[in-house]
């Protein structure tokens, strides 16, 4: 973990110096500033976790110097420091977003006490940032169902795997969770208190995908009127997971792999260097090393993510996994819905096992999840897969033994027959999301 990054901002040598060596000695990374200028170079350039500042400075009034501190960076705490006498100023301080104050003549125990003060508050302003702009649903502990040997293996390596800080790329198809892994391997890792903070690179906008990642300042680009802390910051301490990672533009990959390398990044718009400490897990359904060749993915990059890798097997190569998963989401959806449905007739359950799944775990999920809403009886029946217009009868895909992309693309094409051509209606009843049934109609040549 990095060490919490502290300025002492006081034209006083002795001060700035007692100051120095308490926090050193307390495991702090410390910088010392004598002028305001000076302050302000070091402001643009790193960022400090906590600011310790002297209201008398000369050159500048002690309060605008704090109103430029926090515009420069709202989440860092300032600390006051004050002669006697000047408490009220000190007051004012706190008005204008200090946090605290210390009255000269102070102690060290003062001191340090005031700055984990100040530290936990930050702390704290981050965490609420993330759970705001999170919003993530979590229901206790994060499971992987299956109990086929490629699962059970994924299962025992994640563990091992989770206990170090290396980089991980996980590959598979659309649906076959690879963010709940990420998530499994995160609630793991010695990070597990730390927030999990996922980036979607198929959905976020390429001009604002810099913005989202390194955040940006005031003034950086037209309709940057404020401040916004970025996914890299916000991940501070915990696990940032690139979600289709191989839909990122060439020109942001170079800009990513300076992070990834250094673990360092500049909001947008400035020269100030943050560090991140972040564990970084990056997940696609492409398969990089093609796209290497093609130069749509740098090299550089590939090579850095692909530290530890995981694939995750599709579903149709895990059909012993299907009846477990099947009875898991029954649960799930039966406690949401707040209905009493114990199982499946073994119907159901085998042509669940014979269905393709081109949209994985997820179409599955989703299948289920509309079985249980329209369900009258106790039992999931070949009524109820009629009702959702899941095909009850041996479908005539399976009537020759064919490649398995073979049976995806047919499979995929009935359902879009089926529904007039509507691929957002065929993306939603697979699984999946819109770009990537393109993507396949694209390889198959097909419009």
């Amino acid at each position: 973990m990095s060490k919490p990054r502290i300025l002492i901002i006081d034209d006083d040598p002795g001060i700035r110096d007692a100051c120095f060596h308490v926090l050193t000695r307390c495991g702090y990374e410390v910088d010392m500033a004598a002028r305001p200028g000076e302050a302000l170079s070091l402001l643009s350039q790193y960022e400090f976790d906590t600011v310790l500042l002297d209201l008398k400075m000369p050159d500048i009034n002690g309060l605008e110097l704090l109103k430029q501190i926090k515009e420069i960076d709202p989440l860092t705490e300032v600390i006051i420091i004050t002669a006697y006498g000047t408490v009220e100023n000190a007051v004012k301080a706190m008005k204008n977003g200090a946090c605290d104050f210390l009255e000269k003549p102070f102690n060290p125990d003062e001191l340090k006490l005031a700055v984990e003060k100040a530290l936990s508050g930050r702390r704290l302003a981050l965490e609420n940032l993330y759970l705001k702009r999170a919003l993530q649903e979590k229901e206790g502990k994060i499971s992987i169902v299956g109990k086929s040997p490629a699962i059970k293996k994924i299962i025992q390596l994640a563990k091992v795997v989770a206990q170090t800080d290396s980089t991980i790329l996980i590959t598979g198809e659309s649906g076959t969770g690879k963010g709940l892994l990420a998530r499994k391997i995160h609630e793991l890792s010695p990070r597990a208190q730390g927030p999990f903070v996922a980036v979607d690179c198929g959905t976020l906008v390429p001009t604002l995908f810099e913005s989202e990642l390194f955040g940006h300042v005031k003034g950086a680009f037209t309709g940057a009127s404020s401040h916004k802390i970025g996914k890299f910051e916000l991940a501070k301490g915990g696990t940032i997971f690139f979600d289709e990672i191989g839909n990122i533009s060439v020109d942001i990959q170079a800009k990513l792999l300076k992070a990834v390398e250094e673990k360092e990044i500049s909001p947008v718009g400035s020269s100030r260097v943050v560090k991140v400490d972040v564990r970084i897990i990056a997940a696609t359904n492409k398969n990089l090393e093609e796209e290497v060749k093609k130069g749509t993915f740098r090299k550089d990059l590939f090579y850095r993510l692909n530290v530890v890798s995981f694939n995750l097997p599709p579903l149709r190569e895990r059909a012993e996994d299907i009846p477990l998963l099947s009875r898991y989401f029954l649960e799930k959806f039966s406690r949401k819905y707040r209905k009493n449905i114990s199982d499946f007739e073994e119907e159901v359950l085998k042509r669940f096992s014979k269905h393709p799944w081109p949209g994985n775990i997820r179409e599955l999920e989703n299948t289920i999840e509309r079985l249980v809403i329209f369900a009258t009886n106790s039992y999931i029946t070949l009524s109820d897969l009629k009702l959702i217009g899941f095909e009850t009868h041996e479908d005539e895909v399976f009537t020759e033994d064919l490649p398995l992309e073979e049976v995806e693309k047919r499979y995929i094409l009935k359902v879009l027959k089926k529904y007039g051509g509507n691929k957002s209606k065929t993306a939603k009843i697979l699984g999946i999301d819109r770009k990537t049934l393109r993507q396949k109609l694209t390889r198959w040549g097909l419009k």
